[in-house]
């Protein structure tokens, strides 16, 4: 009965310090840094006709998608 006790008063102990360990969390992959328009160097993620680098061509891009793709105003049945 006492070691059944104890084994189970060892088991809560270390469920109860296994919450205190964290984990570390480093920024690895994500370039902060960088200015949107750099883009992420994988070519599945570009929108053909943009480069990379190029701050007026982002902003051309953002201002098409927010013109034509998003704008409700535009999309709604007259």
């Amino acid at each position: 009965m006492r070691s059944t006790w104890i084994f189970s008063a060892a088991v809560a102990a270390v469920l109860a310090l296994s919450a205190c360990g964290e984990k570390p969390q480093d920024k690895m992959g994500i370039r902060s840094d960088q200015p949107a328009q750099a883009g992420t160097g994988v070519a599945a993620f570009t929108e053909p006709g943009w480069k990379a680098g190029d701050q007026a061509s982002w902003a051309n891009h953002l201002k098409a998608r927010a013109n034509y793709g998003m704008n409700d105003h535009q999309r709604a049945p007259k």
